[in-house]
């Protein structure tokens, strides 16, 4: 069995490892935290202990254990196991590795597993290159990302692999995980004689959001720079977790919680949600999304669900965003706040979208016939002669400016797209 994880490992270089990295499960009994993955029974548990994984990609948050899955299964697998990390490897570095995989069964007659930690930054070049060694079972893939795969991962290499998806943790579950850390003597912080109030490991768990690894980095700051009293404990209170912790860790990225919550975020407006929009508003901004980003969100919002039920609406998204482009942050969540909120309140009416959605539907289906000669161009010498403007009725000249005459091509003169609703404005409009 070959395990170039753990086993490589130095131990000097074990016990010097931050607190998260000594304090990884090493079975899956203790893998316990992502039980519905790998518990008793459990497909991915059975494919493990019999030696018959099929290339996966686990696909979660940070610090919900997807190396330490990966990890575990190096350690009971007999094939040989190598590891690769996306963002410092090559199309010759996946080369190599498939070269060696096929020495290795010539002459062993070994299977090799293959993990590649943030499998989602290899671009296509480097998907292509590695799926033929997966296509023909000569390497077993095991992937891990933090961004949903189906945007990141090229469909050929999706088809021939199992996505398993794990869980945020839950503020119960990274509580245990500090706990255990707090008693284990061996591998955490069980010899400091750490004195912890209730409090301060319940913020840790509640600012790590779900990231078990970003909360034992906080236990373990606050233990090494509390200096022990005259008893030789080292007492953690709250106001020691709230500095060592400082800012809220949100799991955020460019392809799938990002546009998970922009989806919020629109949604909330246009249930007419304020409280969620704000809410959601501010998770965009508390994320580094950028504000200009935001801003055009709502501007199409504010045509596409208010529409002319409240024409105001696009002025104001306008304007907001013209100004965030001169103040910046913070003060753009403000501007941002406001437009947000207005649309939010704001009557809706989604006959706008209907409606050019109805043309462009016309315009591919039907027959494009010529413009009708008394709406052409008729500006230009000459044009008169052609019959160019001949006939046409200028409003103006007609009471209240307006005049029936046919202004759709012949086959559509009796086509309607735009229906106007029964919301804000729009209520004279349909009069």
């Amino acid at each position: 069995m070959s395990n170039l994880f753990f086993h490589a490992l130095d131990k000097n270089l074990i016990n010097e490892a931050p607190l998260a990295e000594k304090m990884r499960p090493r079975t899956l009994e203790e893998f316990e935290e992502q039980s519905f993955l790998v518990g008793p029974g459990a497909l991915l548990r059975r494919s493990i202990e019999a030696d018959n994984l099929q290339s996966i990609i686990l696909y979660g948050p940070p610090g919900s254990g997807k190396t330490t899955l990966a990890r575990i299964i190096a350690n009971l697998t007999r094939s040989h196991f190598t590891t690769i990390n996306a963002v410092m490897a090559g199309v010759a570095d996946i080369r190599r590795v498939i070269e060696e995989a096929r020495e290795r069964r010539a002459h062993y007659g070994q299977k090799t597993t293959l993990f590649i930690d943030e499998i989602h930054r290899f671009n296509k070049a480097q998907q292509d290159a590695l799926l033929p060694a997966v296509e023909n079972g000569l390497i077993t893939l095991i992937g891990s990302s933090t961004e949903n795969p189906m945007f990141s991962v090229n469909r050929p290499l999706l088809s021939r692999s199992r996505i398993y998806r794990l869980n945020p943790l839950s503020d119960q579950a990274v509580t245990r995980i500090i706990n255990r850390a707090l008693r284990d003597t061996e591998r955490g912080v069980g010899g400091y004689q750490v004195e912890i109030e209730p409090a301060a490991i319940e913020h840790f768990a509640r600012i790590a959001n779900g990231d078990a690894r970003a909360a034992l980095n906080y236990l373990e700051l606050a233990v090494l720079t509390t200096p022990p009293d005259n008893s030789g404990k080292r007492r953690i209170t709250t106001a020691t977790a709230e500095e060592a912790s400082q800012r809220r860790v949100l799991n955020y990225d460019k392809a799938d919680e990002h546009y998970d919550v922009v989806s919020a975020f629109i949604k909330s407006m246009r249930g007419s949600d304020p409280q969620a929009a704000l809410y959601w508003l501010a998770r965009l901004i508390y994320a580094g999304e950028s504000v200009e980003f935001i801003s055009r969100r709502i501007m199409i919002h504010a045509a596409e669900d208010v529409g002319l039920a409240d024409p105001q609406a696009l002025v104001v998204a306008t304007s907001a965003a013209q100004a965030v482009e001169h103040i910046g942050l913070p003060e753009a969540r403000i501007v941002l706040a406001e437009a947000a909120l207005y649309i939010a309140l704001a009557p809706k009416s989604n006959s706008v979208l209907k409606g050019i959605n109805r043309a462009m539907e016309a315009v591919e289906k039907e027959r494009a016939d010529p413009v009708p000669l008394h709406l052409r161009d008729a500006s230009y010498p000459g044009a008169t002669a052609l019959g160019h403007g001949k006939n046409y009725k200028y409003p103006h000249d007609y009471p209240g400016h307006r005049v029936n005459q046919q202004y759709l091509p012949p086959g559509l003169e009796k086509a309607v797209f735009y229906e106007p609703s029964d919301q804000g404005e729009e209520k004279e409009i349909k009069k």
